[in-house]
């Protein structure tokens, strides 16, 4: 391969992880997760996590940065970057091919882009500067001195104040941005019409409910993770977890969940979008058609 990376994105309920272990049974590969969620044990059913995709024919494909730590810690796009090279050289030094796949675009992007950056401690006294600012304001301060975007920094307070932090600790000290390896990747994204995509969410979602998705958040609760937790990771944990509260009722949180991870499908979609037109060029593949179509595709590209 010209490639020492084979990438594959797209947006949630799309079939990436099948298309990726599919693929890597053909081309002695290994996946790489590029999913913000996935990274913690036992939180499985509310995102997607199905450890059964890796098998084909009843032989598992090795996959990495899945179920590396507990609920509750708070990983970021820095420490995805380190796991993800430890996995990738890894992979290397097997002869075998890392494939990289998630719908997680700020990691995708740390990769492919080799954004530079440091660890950054917690600053309690930028904390307590801001703390009498509104959301409102640490929103502005943080677009008009940003040394890298991501869009859901500014989703709730914490994560704005984060933000700002990591900011504010890049600009004083450039020269403690770290240097990442290039990689030269090639990218494909799976791609369905948007009204099959909705379809494919929503009856994803349902089959989720019925396998215990509810169950799953409340032996997390049981077992001492915080309904806060929960509520910051967002999505499927934010509102089954209001439901458990008490907060609202069932079909009210289905349909705030459902509408929320559509939202969530087109923050995504926007997201690929954006890499394109900063360079980044992904060969699209019909969501429709055949699995061994996809793989055919994706096999002429890579030769």
């Amino acid at each position: 391969m010209e490639n020492s990376l084979v990438t594959i994105l797209g947006t949630t309920a799309t079939g990436k992880t099948k298309l990726a272990t599919q693929l890597a049974t053909l081309i002695g590969g290994e996946i790489i997760s590029a999913d913000s969620r996935q990274v913690y044990r036992g939180m499985d059913l509310g995102t997607g996590k199905d450890l059964t995709d890796f098998e084909v024919n009843g032989v598992e494909i090795p996959y990495h940065l899945i179920d590396i730590v507990d609920p509750g810690y708070e990983f970021n796009v820095y420490e995805y970057q380190q796991h993800f090279f430890d996995a990738y050289n890894k992979v290397l030094a097997k002869e075998s091919i890392p494939i990289l796949t998630g719908g997680t675009g700020m990691y995708i992007e740390a990769v492919l882009k080799g954004y530079r950056m440091a660890k950054v401690n917690q600053n309690e006294a930028l904390r307590l500067r801001l703390n009498n600012k509104t959301d409102e304001e640490l929103v502005e301060m943080l677009l008009n001195n940003r040394v890298l975007h991501n869009t859901t920094d500014t989703t709730n307070r914490d994560r704005i104040l984060r933000a700002i932090e990591i900011d504010e600790h890049y600009r004083k000290n450039p020269e403690l941005l770290q240097d990442v390896p290039k990689i030269k990747s090639i990218n494909f994204g799976i791609r369905f019409d948007r009204a099959i995509l909705r379809n494919r969410i929503t009856e994803r979602l349902d089959q989720r409910f019925k396998q215990g998705m509810l169950d799953e958040v409340q032996r997390l609760l049981d077992e001492g993770v915080s309904p806060d937790i929960l509520k910051f990771y967002g999505l499927e944990y934010k509102f089954m977890t209001q439901h458990i509260l008490g907060e609202i009722e069932y079909n009210e949180m289905f349909n705030l969940l459902n509408t929320a991870i559509h939202q969530f499908a087109k923050r995504q979609e926007t997201w690929w979008r954006k890499m394109e037109k900063q360079g980044t060029r992904i060969h699209w593949l019909d969501g429709s058609i055949s699995d061994e179509e996809k793989i055919g595709f994706i096999l002429g590209k890579l030769r």
